[in-house]
């Protein structure tokens, strides 16, 4: 983004909370596009569930935003799948052309609407975007790519809709692009010089926590649970 980007929002989204694929599991990844203003609260859009609370929703992953500009790659990966017809394929809350990860920094504070958000973190895709497009490796070709979105804690509540702009207000943390913290993530997983740069950010208490244990225990933690999923 440059100083005072601004996108328009293609489609807001929410979804409820259904039996998923595996035992036991929920999920509201069937995100449908609402008409109308959407009020937005401290946890999100109203209406929109998570079938998960412990790894879904909450104040720090409010709203899910997926740039509607990675579907022609994936149509391009994965064929002409039926999801990628219309915005909300991964679950998104709001979809927009224009700005991508790169775009974003953590900490960038929005103008959503009449809200005000705040990039709280990039998504970390688990194995439900698997089941849900039926590719046994979704979540990680989402994670290899960088193509995952990210998520908004909400600072002041209001209202959106389709047709409202996203106007970046503030940028705390210009060096840090979600690029960066992705490359962190997944493949500089033990760089020291990085991993103590990042914990001068405001992290969510989740990424504070592994990027701690990193430096301490000199190994990366495993990601078969989060990718792979429970036995079906």
């Amino acid at each position: 983004m440059t100083t005072r980007p601004s996108a328009t929002i293609d489609a807001v989204l929410t979804g409820r909370a259904v039996d998923y694929t595996r035992p036991g599991s929920r999920s509201a990844i069937d995100k449908r596009a609402v008409e109308g203003p959407v009020r937005i609260g401290p946890e999100g859009l109203s209406g929109d569930e998570q079938g998960d609370r412990r790894v879904h929703g909450g104040p720090d992953k409010a709203i899910h935003h997926y740039p509607r500009d990675h579907y022609a790659s994936w149509r391009g990966e994965v064929g002409a799948h039926a999801l990628l017809q219309a915005a909300g394929a991964f679950g998104e809350n709001i979809s927009t052309s224009g700005i991508i990860e790169a775009d974003v920094c953590l900490g960038d504070r929005l103008r959503l609407g009449s809200a005000l958000v705040e990039v709280s973190q990039a998504r970390q895709p688990c194995w439900k975007l698997s089941d849900r497009f039926g590719i046994a490796d979704m979540a990680r070709r989402v994670q290899d790519t960088g193509r995952s979105g990210w998520y908004y804690r909400v600072l002041e509540t209001g209202a959106v809709q389709a047709g409202d702009t996203l106007v970046l207000v503030d940028r705390p943390h210009p060096d840090w692009p979600l690029p960066r913290l992705s490359e962190l993530l997944y493949r500089l997983t033990l760089d020291r010089e990085e991993l103590l740069g990042a914990l001068a950010l405001p992290l969510v208490p989740s990424w504070r926590t592994l990027f701690e244990r990193r430096l301490r225990q000199d190994d990366t933690e495993s990601w078969d649970s989060r990718l792979g999923g429970p036995a079906r």
